[in-house]
């Protein structure tokens, strides 16, 4: 891969749109994520903790605020330690830190709410759906095409930012947003389908970036266009079906995630009381390589842990900038198949950082009563949403006349705003169900869910 086709200016839908010197396309791209109406929402949506009053605890635009700017910092490093190579061109390094840090900001934009629950919640309903009926699915799912059924069952968050950035966001016109090929490309962590990660799985290849899947197949020719303009290695599964290898930005925008969610997710643990600060302190500690000395007589337990935590950023910072400069060649290939926290000098820290998290956060009280709230919350909404489209499909998907005929579906559909323009079969009312529901915020879910079930609002 070379670096001059990987940091493409060009923009989806509009390749020759031109980028003006005083404002690169990296920072339009930035500016363009912002202020967009899906970014905005992140604000009430769960990162780990669901529904916390705190003010303190983390929720997924800080997180996205925060790895932007962690992945800001990789960019700039590895960019500098290239042009000092001679691997790259002068001025590039600033190319590169802009687009990891616009790829950063809109990483988490296509989650759902109550975080990776409400992404297994929205699968399990699914699943479901398309079990019934000795396995030929009912309602809309009986329609959906065996191929695209994993899409729904196993559905994911980094598919759909990729569909609201490409085709959701500004869809008035071709290519959404119209972000540039770059960010686009380090956005994608895993650039395939469901269908061709699954194929090429089954036929033994072994890849990082098939572990999930970066878009639907309705978004698939959107994709191509980027991977293609980036110049990223395609691969073919046995049965033909398309799959890229990683831009190797993604890397860093990967790494830039996992350091602030490793890291971050423990300070809000000691926050909420899930472990308690001389804990964290210490697994810190394991991160920065110092120990925790009480230099200042007036630092108090919390301000430590503060102190550590961005200690503990810092050297991450640098332990992933080595690990992806040692692992240039690779990544360039195509070949590197792992991610650079877990072959940096900081990867035994941070599988004890994964440890904890899972014994200690993951499965906190309150985290888990929350999470199953949650869950039934976003299973009663599609219920209750998935009843509208079969009605809509027995008014063979014309919305004019199932609003007109029913009264009920009518103000529903006014009440939440619904758009019901480009829903023609089952596959599109699927597609449409999922977008409205994984928009949600946490809070607006309640408010929709009590609306459904009759509560009187407070």
């Amino acid at each position: 891969m070379d670096w001059t086709q990987l940091l493409n200016p060009g923009r989806l839908c509009r390749p020759d749109f031109p980028d003006a010197p005083d404002r690169p396309a990296y920072l339009q791209d930035y500016d363009r994520i912002l202020f967009s109406e899906p970014f905005r929402r992140l604000a009430q949506k769960t990162q780990v903790h669901p529904l916390y009053d705190h003010d303190h605890v983390h929720h997924r635009m800080i997180h996205s605020m925060e790895t932007s700017s962690v992945g800001r910092s990789l960019g700039i490093q590895v960019g500098q330690a290239l042009v000092k190579e001679g691997l790259l061109a002068e001025g590039l390094q600033h190319v590169m830190a802009g687009t990891v840090q616009a790829a950063c900001l809109v990483h988490d934009i296509g989650n759902p709410p109550f975080g990776h629950s409400g992404e297994a919640s929205i699968g399990d309903w699914f699943s479901r759906q398309f079990a019934a009926n000795g396995g030929q699915g009912t309602g809309i799912a009986a329609g959906i095409p065996a191929r695209h059924r994993g899409e729904f069952e196993a559905f994911e968050g980094n598919a759909q930012g990729f569909r609201i950035v490409a085709r959701l966001e500004m869809a008035r016109r071709a290519g959404g947003m119209r972000l540039s090929y770059a960010t686009l490309g380090a956005f994608a962590k895993y650039p395939t389908t469901r269908h061709a990660a699954r194929e090429a799985m089954e036929a033994g290849t072994a890849y990082v970036g098939l572990k999930k899947f970066g878009c639907f197949a309705a978004e698939e020719e959107l994709f191509a266009e980027a991977a293609t303009a980036l110049g990223l290695p395609e691969e073919r599964t046995p049965q033909g079906q398309r799959w890229w290898r990683r831009h190797p930005l993604a890397f860093l925008v990967e790494a830039a995630d996992d350091i602030c969610y490793r890291i971050l997710d423990l300070e809000d643990a000691a926050t909420v009381g899930d472990l308690d600060n001389e804990t964290v302190s210490g697994i810190l500690e394991e991160i920065t390589g110092k120990p925790n000395r009480e230099d200042d007589a007036m630092m108090t337990r919390h301000d430590r842990v503060g102190m550590l935590r961005a200690m503990a950023i810092g050297a991450s910072i640098d332990s992933a900038v080595q690990a992806f400069l040692e692992n240039y060649d690779a990544i360039m290939a195509g070949t590197f198949n792992d991610g650079l926290m877990e072959v940096s000098s900081k990867a035994q820290a941070f599988d004890r950082l994964k440890q904890i998290s899972n014994a200690r956060i993951f499965t906190a009280r309150r985290k888990t009563e929350l999470e199953i709230v949650g869950r039934q919350v976003i299973f009663t909404i599609l219920d209750e949403f998935h009843a509208l489209f079969e009605a809509l499909n027995a008014c063979n998907w014309d919305s004019d006349r199932l609003l007109a005929q029913h009264s009920y579906w009518a103000q529903l559909v006014r009440a939440v705003d619904l758009d019901l323009r480009g829903v023609v079969d089952d596959h599109t009312a699927a597609h449409a169900l999922t977008d409205f529901v994984s928009g949600m915020t946490d809070r607006y879910a309640l408010r929709v869910r009590d609306m459904i079930t009759g509560q009187v609002p407070g």
